[in-house]
């Protein structure tokens, strides 16, 4: 077959692989391993597996098929009650490290597991370290046991950690994900540091299979700055528990030596500085309220070089004294214990210390329930949930804990779709108001664990000439249209021959209004190519606009409100 009469995404994809496998082929010759790159990986993995990571992988992929039923819709799985709203209901709690929010959400994450998992399982390894050591001598050594039980099972443990030492209703698996990259940090820093770029080849191969060929223009988005989305406290959080665990493991394996002599302090500063900063760890920011931000980045840099000090020195500190002169042998006391201190106990507790920092403030928050005050306007009940819609309204995911501090305030507003369920104690909004006038309509799903119901929300609405624009907002199901919420009308700029025209959303439609000497008159829009009379004022439907005329008179008085993402998409 000529390679002209190929798909063109076949073609490019035959011409990748090519390329791949010519580029391999050299790398091998060049090196001629011959078979020591499989040796050394089966030296400290099963057959050379991350089995581990896969497993914990597998599971993820369940959760997000099966629980937030992601097989039904692959691409909108069911979001809103697999966060980590609160103690009082164990299931966000239990799912919200595991859950995502999007196809490309939980692809990014697992891509990445793949390379920080497997590069943190490497350094833990299937097999005892030490010579004369039985693989199988007991389970706590047994390969199997660690491949399929200890790896997997400490990740999926801290899955469940992350979520409950989260600070806000947080989704996904990256607070996992930043502990495996912490836990490299500390074994390998200059190679997990390369392996960030090997994580985004694998993004970049898995896109390339995935759409070879795709043609984009620029579009106008509506959402929150790329800072904004980034869950800085459980990502901090991740990060720092697994470098806790590498520096005691790390510690453990080095006992009788003055320290792990492999490991560079320097090049732990460095790597951990450039970890933190090529994942935004710096993005230390605050909420101030309808889809506003505050952003600390010179607070948040300082934070990160603060931090990678921090695990240089638990890593490569040394085991002897800082002050030799005062040290005690064998301390009994907390006294004669700080006068014996180490840099390397030094760094550990600093460590430690970083840990509760990082995951006290998320405590109280998360013991607070919601209040069961009912929603404005006229919400639609879906199984205990309720959806409706409103403008400048008292943001209680935010302002569950009332808290004041350097001229700000947890204390702010909210506008858009708002979601609710005080069983399972979710207050949150779903949409905002900017991105449903941006798309027109959204859809909110709702559920549970296997289950899920989705609401329609739909905005429609007039633009006066010369002034603003008046809409409703409606809630759409099977069983019909309700709506949730109309906006105050506006007055069109023309005036005909004394009299003034207003524009207005209510329920279930539009209204033209006239007033002239005192009297006013009322009708509903007519529809496209219709025509309606008010005060000797012929309005005319004309496709999307509407015209008044009297006399020889003929003005536009207001045109439908257009959503930019509707027609772009």
């Amino acid at each position: 077959m000529a390679l002209e009469a190929l798909p063109v995404d076949a073609a490019h994809l035959l011409f990748a692989g090519a390329a791949s496998i010519a580029a391999l082929a050299a790398v091998y010759a060049s090196d001629r391993p011959a078979g020591s790159w499989g040796r050394r990986l089966r030296s400290r993995l099963l057959l050379g597996v991350p089995w581990g990571t896969l497993v914990a992988v597998g599971f993820v992929i369940g959760v997000y098929l099966f629980v937030q039923s992601g097989i039904e819709n692959p691409n909108r799985p069911v979001v809103i009650p697999f966060r980590a709203w609160s103690y009082f209901y164990p299931e966000g709690m239990l799912w919200a490290g595991f859950s995502h929010a999007s196809r490309g959400h939980v692809t990014g994450n697992l891509l990445s597991t793949l390379v920080a998992g497997t590069l943190a399982e490497y350094a833990y390894g299937h097999f005892p370290r030490e010579r004369g050591r039985e693989a199988f001598g007991s389970l706590r050594e047994n390969p199997y046991v660690r491949a399929f039980c200890v790896v997997p099972g400490a990740i999926l443990a801290f899955g469940v950690v992350s979520s409950l030492f989260a600070l806000g209703p947080v989704i996904g698996f990256s607070g996992v994900v930043f502990a495996l990259w912490g836990f490299a940090l500390v074994h390998y820093p200059i190679g997990t540091i390369a392996s960030l770029t090997a994580a985004t080849l694998v993004s970049v191969v898995y896109e390339a299979v995935r759409t070879p060929v795709e043609i984009a223009e620029a579009t106008p988005s509506f959402g929150p700055p790329s800072w904004a989305n980034v869950a800085i406290q459980g990502h901090a959080l991740g990060l720092i528990a697994g470098a806790l665990v590498g520096v005691w493991l790390l510690r453990r394996r080095s006992r009788g030596h003055a320290g792990p002599s492999h490991v560079s302090a320097l090049a732990v500063f460095a790597a951990v500085a450039l970890f933190g900063a090529s994942r935004r760890l710096w993005a230390v920011y605050w909420y101030l309220g309808d889809q506003r931000y505050e952003l600390y980045r010179a607070l948040g840099l300082a934070g990160v070089l603060a931090l990678a000090a921090i695990v240089a020195v638990a890593v490569a500190g040394r085991e002897r004294p800082i002050r030799p002169a005062i040290a005690v042998p064998n301390p009994r006391t907390i006294r004669e214990s700080v006068a014996s201190a180490t840099p390397a106990a030094l760094g550990l507790f600093l460590l430690l210390a970083a840990f509760a920092a990082v995951a006290g403030p998320a405590v109280v928050p998360n013991l607070v329930a919601v209040d069961e005050a009912g929603l404005p306007g006229d919400p639609v009940d879906v199984e205990g949930y309720q959806v409706t819609y409103a403008e400048d309204v008292e943001d209680r995911t935010v302002s569950a804990i009332d808290v004041e501090a350097f001229g700000r305030s947890t204390s702010v507003r909210t506008s858009g779709v708002i979601v609710a369920n005080p069983d399972r104690e979710i207050w949150t909004t779903a949409v905002s108001k900017g991105n449903l006038a941006f798309w027109g309509y959204r859809a909110v799903d709702v559920g549970g664990t296997g289950w899920r119901e989705t609401v329609w929300v739909q905005r429609t609405g007039w633009v006066a000439v010369g002034g603003n624009a008046t809409y409703r907002v409606d809630a759409v199901r099977e069983e019909g249209r309700s709506t949730l919420f109309v906006s105050d009308a506006v007055d069109a700029e023309p005036v005909l021959d004394g009299r003034n025209v207003t524009v207005a959303a209510v329920e279930g439609g539009f209204d033209l209004r006239v007033a002239h000497e005192g009297e006013n008159a009322t009708a509903s829009i007519p529809p496209r190519n219709g025509s309606v009379t008010l005060q000797e004022v012929e309005f005319h439907r004309e496709t999307e606009a509407i015209y008044a005329e009297r006399g020889d008179s003929r003005v536009r008085i207001a045109e439908r409100e257009r959503y930019e993402g509707r027609e772009r998409s």
